[in-house]
């Protein structure tokens, strides 16, 4: 039987400038001031002042950085969502030596016009594709321009958690330790992301995939690429 399903009310895709003032309110809150915060991720202060100031938007880099260096979700960074239970409107903090405690996913419709999207300078967008109580899942759909990357040229990304991508269209080359893969649509990839890690569009087609990464909070760390040795040419034939 069909039923006529209504969505739950989906959050409208936020205004890009609504980022910075986000990340601005995150830093202030833990009483950190703009030098210091520029010192820790290893960016100019300007660039902090203009990415707070909503003047350009941070790259993968700087947001995975600016996440873990303040122990936030990058869903809750990038769309304002804490994710922990809630009792009347206030945080329900765990009992010591306790986790904290888990909602059950309820039925939820996240209709595609409504998706939630922040595009990042580094010719990356991401669209939230779902949102529920559990912090440590993002669900996401990721594009990646010609050109685009998780990180530059030089440098990896790694950080706590696992990650999981399927592609829907495009080319992705996808760097994790030693290996190389490229990835066409319909192949899939799983890897710890505490393994030094590069994704890149280096065709003339934007990639759109579906990525789901679980137990992102924690540390994260830049490593040049120059510390790591030469990776294993794994291409899709």
């Amino acid at each position: 039987m069909i039923h006529d399903v209504k969505a739950r009310p989906a959050v409208v895709p936020d205004d890009p400038s609504e980022l910075g003032p986000r990340l601005r309110a995150i830093r202030l809150r833990e009483g950190v001031g703009l030098r210091e915060l520029a010192r820790r991720l290893d960016l100019s202060p300007s660039s902090i002042s203009q990415i707070e100031t909503g003047k350009t938007q941070p790259s993968v880099r700087t947001l995975y950085a600016w996440a873990s260096e303040f122990g936030v979700t990058v869903d809750e960074v990038l769309f304002g969502d804490s994710g922990p239970a809630r009792d009347g409107g206030a945080a329900v903090a765990p009992a010591p030596g306790f986790p904290r405690p888990v909602a059950e996913p309820a039925l939820t419709v996240q209709r595609a016009a409504e998706r939630p999207a922040i595009a990042l300078n580094s010719g990356v967008l991401w669209e939230r594709l779902m949102f529920w109580a559990d912090e440590d899942v993002e669900f996401l759909e990721a594009r990646y321009e010609p050109g685009g990357a998780s990180s530059p040229d030089d440098s990896f990304v790694r950080h706590s958690g696992h990650e999981f991508g399927f592609i829907l269209s495009g080319t992705l080359r996808v760097v994790v330790g030693f290996d190389e893969f490229v990835l066409n649509p319909g192949d899939s990839i799983s890897f710890p992301s505490s393994t030094p890690h590069r994704l890149s569009n280096d065709g003339a087609e934007t990639v759109r995939a579906v990525w789901v990464v679980r137990g992102r909070r924690g540390t994260w760390e830049e490593t040049p690429k120059a510390a790591e040795p030469r990776a294993n040419d794994k291409r899709s034939r």
